[in-house]
């Protein structure tokens, strides 16, 4: 399962989407927005994409994920848009034969996804500022 939504992500549907009676052992990451960062009060995020390439990249990472670590199944789900404190924004899982693989894939899956997919992050700050947040970016992208 590789998806860049707008909807709330569904915790239950990518369980049963990783789920398989092969796998011992079936690791998930879940990262959230977080009300403070930096010092600051964040009031929400908006992340933007470059939709198909973002879902390929993801494809790859999963693909490769599964191979390396000999994955039953892996996923991975972002959130796109204005997402408000407390939601939902990514989620990483894995299945396989042993916990191990399961978590060592999870951390390398959002590792890569971090470090390799088009996907943009501003933070909205209570005080009515915003910053474009993307390792490596100077400026926001345009657009």
């Amino acid at each position: 399962m590789i998806k860049l939504q707008h909807e709330p992500i569904d915790i239950a549907t990518i369980l049963q989407a990783v789920k398989d009676p092969r796998a011992g052992g079936i690791a998930f990451f879940i990262g959230s927005v977080r009300q403070f960062t930096g010092g600051r009060t964040v009031s929400a995020l908006v992340f933007e994409a470059a939709g198909e390439m973002a879902e390929q990249e993801m494809k790859r990472i999963v693909a490769e994920a599964e191979r390396q670590f000999g994955l039953v199944r892996g996923a991975l789900v972002h959130r796109v848009g204005m997402l408000p404190v407390g939601e939902i924004i990514v989620v990483a899982a894995a299945s396989a034969p042993h916990r191990k693989a399961a978590f060592d894939a999870v951390m390398w899956m959002v590792d890569e996804l971090k470090r390799t997919v088009p996907i943009w992050k501003k933070e909205l700050y209570e005080d009515g500022q915003a910053a474009w947040i993307h390792p490596g970016w100077e400026d926001p992208p345009e657009g």
